[in-house]
């Protein structure tokens, strides 16, 4: 028992040091923290603004760290932590203004954040070791095994905690759901990185009792050792070896992979990174013969993967998966040559490099965005001239374009449209939609690659925006729409009578429409595909005015009007939004 309250008082002055030396980080996490318990409590998507401020103050956090570490590599000057901090604060503001004006979280949002958060990263992990103060290596394991005691010790307190809660919840009172995630936020953003940062020394402090907690710190645990040098390096080794015979084989066959390969190198190379920076402080003879032998298998195998991104480029254009896949290539390729060439004390140039090149990737006009945006378009503009539907800059609708080249504009057009990106298309309608539009505008339907050819076939129609609706001697009105092999049921009420809607499946493209009861007596019913096919023989597309939307059915005890939102049918399904008018 004393052994775990000594422990307990050791866990609680780390992490009330770690307060008092990341003060910014720390006011950042609580911000987090609240607004993650504030977003838990709404049950609902919380407003704009409080996602954007939870993404500030994540990278606040962040930040807060770099600026400590910054400061603590050039202690003496007060002026100088005043600066490191200025531009902390100054760098969340700025992010701040940047996202005030972003209309979402979307896509180019995520992306800038999480690459600033991972410069961050790279540079609180490169400033101690700057100028050869600090060996990088150990800066990396005890980074490294700060973080995985950190990760154990919340894993074993989230779960029991969330078991304490429990055994409160049934066996003494009740208690709101939301506190299991409240404590989950708690341990992992609060307890867990502070406990982390708690386990980071003052590595480049004169202090004797600070130099010798440092070398205590970065001492090699035995059970890390063995994990490193006898289970890791063999089984890269092993990789390594496959991959060079995949190489030889496609050498041989002059076939190159495709799409595989990639994620495959990608794997490989982020994992024996890793494992060399961790082995560069073992002398053991794996580890040795690792780092002699890595750095120059991992050459050939990331020129390799750069032929074959090439090719994939050459083929389908830039996207920003890809560009970040070639960056990350380049970047494994230079870290090869470095490994090779540096002394392995030397490590720390890996991450100012990591951290320049994720830079580059947000910086107009080479980012990552731009430059996919500008491939996509580039693309998707000869593929349009090549089949005559762009001719000098003007569209000429053509229905009979090849079925390769109709996938591959489906598939730009679908990318550019998820992303925004099709304002930029200066010979595309401003309002331009890809299911509404596409047949008018180009002259052929959207269509995907898992179409067969007699499929191809695909109707779309939606309600005119500005149509009224007429509710006139009906008493109630209901919106549904129908799911794909699944019964559908909405309950309501009519002069204190129960009432049941039912939307029934019968097949693929058919559905069944109904009005019950209670007891489950059915008062009126129709089906929706002969109505459906009915404006499809009529070769009716888009918009539509009401009357053209609109389905009548009537019986003794019951009226219906059924008003189609919209329709959607391909070779798989059909999927209608009603608005329901009934009347008894």
């Amino acid at each position: 028992m004393r052994r775990l309250l000594t422990t307990i008082t050791h866990m609680l002055q780390g992490i009330s040091q770690a307060v008092s030396r990341f003060p910014l980080t720390v006011l950042c996490l609580l911000g987090s923290a609240s607004l993650a318990c504030y977003e838990i409590s709404l049950h609902a998507e919380p407003d704009l603004i409080i996602q954007k401020l939870l993404l500030v103050f994540l990278l606040g956090s962040l930040a807060g760290v770099a600026a400590q570490f910054a400061w603590e590599r050039w202690p003496n000057s007060s002026r100088w932590r005043l600066t490191v901090y200025g531009l902390a604060v100054l760098l969340i503001a700025s992010y701040y203004f940047m996202l005030a004006d972003a209309p979402s979280i979307d896509l180019a949002v995520m992306i800038r954040t999480l690459v600033v958060m991972f410069v961050l990263v790279c540079l609180f992990l490169w400033f101690p070791a700057s100028g050869g103060k600090f060996d990088f290596n150990s800066v990396a394991l005890i980074h490294f095994k700060s973080a995985l005691t950190s990760v154990v010790y919340a894993i074993v307190l989230s779960i029991g905690l969330t078991g304490l809660i429990t055994a409160i919840d049934v066996l003494l009172f009740r208690l709101n759901r939301d506190v299991y995630l409240y404590t989950l936020v708690i341990v992992w953003l609060l307890f867990a990185t502070l406990y982390y940062l708690a386990q980071l020394p003052l590595f480049n402090s004169e202090k004797e009792a600070d130099r010798r907690y440092t070398a205590e710190a970065s001492e090699y645990p035995r059970v890390l050792e063995i994990l490193v040098s006898r289970i890791a390096v063999p089984l890269l080794a092993a990789y390594t070896a496959v991959l060079l015979i995949y190489f030889i084989k496609i050498g041989l066959t002059r076939q190159w992979p495709v799409g595989q390969l990639g994620p495959l190198v990608l794997g490989y190379a982020a994992a024996g990174q890793i494992v060399f920076i961790l082995a560069s402080r073992l002398d053991n003879r794996w580890a040795l013969s690792y780092q002699r032998l890595f750095p120059k298998a991992l050459i050939p195998i990331v020129l390799m993967q750069l032929v074959a991104i090439y090719i994939r480029l050459q083929a389908y254009g830039i996207t920003e998966a890809r560009y970040y896949l070639t960056l990350f290539a380049v970047f494994s390729l230079l870290v090869g040559i470095i490994f090779s060439l540096r002394p392995r004390t030397k490590n720390s140039v890996i991450a100012l490099l990591a951290a320049g090149l994720a830079l580059v990737s947000i910086l107009p006009p080479v980012d990552a965005l731009t430059v996919s945006r500008l491939s996509q378009v580039s693309r998707l503009e000869q593929l349009l001239q090549k089949a005559g539907v762009l001719v000098a800059g003007q569209l000429q609708p053509k229905a009979d374009v090849d079925l390769a080249v109709r996938v591959e504009t489906t598939n730009i057009i679908n990318y550019l449209a998820r992303r925004d990106y099709l304002a930029s298309v200066s010979w595309l309608p401003a309002d331009f939609n890809v299911q509404r539009d596409m047949r008018q505008t180009l002259g052929f339907d959207p269509t995907y690659s898992y179409m067969q050819p007699s499929d191809m076939e695909y109707f779309y129609a939606h309600l005119e925006p500005q149509a009224v609706l007429p509710v006139a001697g009906f008493d109630v009105m209901l919106r549904v729409g129908n799911q794909r092999d699944e019964l559908v049921r909405l309950d309501f009420v009519v002069g204190g009578a129960n009432y049941q809607l039912v939307l029934e499946p019968m097949s693929d493209q058919d559905v069944r429409l109904s009005i019950q009861t209670a007891a489950g007596t059915e008062l009126v019913s129709t089906r929706l595909q002969d109505f459906v096919d009915g404006l499809r023989a009529d070769d009716l597309q888009n918009e539509l005015p009401l009357e053209r939307m609109t389905l009548d059915v009537a019986s003794a005890q019951c009226k219906l009007r059924i008003i189609f939102q919209n329709i959607n049918v391909n070779s798989s399904w059909m999927h209608c939004n009603l608005i329901i008018l009934v009347g008894f």
